[in-house]
């Protein structure tokens, strides 16, 4: 998944089909796998389980 915007809290911002989902500890541009947990009607939010790197490396 990739973090495309940070929000007003500073949380990283990553979308699916345009449906947000904030996850917490990561920047704009990195790429993370993530675990939902917790859907709300216009976002859910996640967590990293794996894999967070920079843009332009791996």
């Amino acid at each position: 998944m990739n973090i495309s915007d940070i929000s007003r809290r500073g949380d990283g911002i990553a979308k699916i089909e345009g449906f947000i989902i904030f996850v917490p500890g990561t920047k704009s541009g990195q790429k993370v796998r993530i675990k939902v947990i917790e859907v709300a009607n216009r976002f859910a939010k996640a967590q990293v389980v794996e894999g967070v790197s920079e843009k332009g490396s791996g």
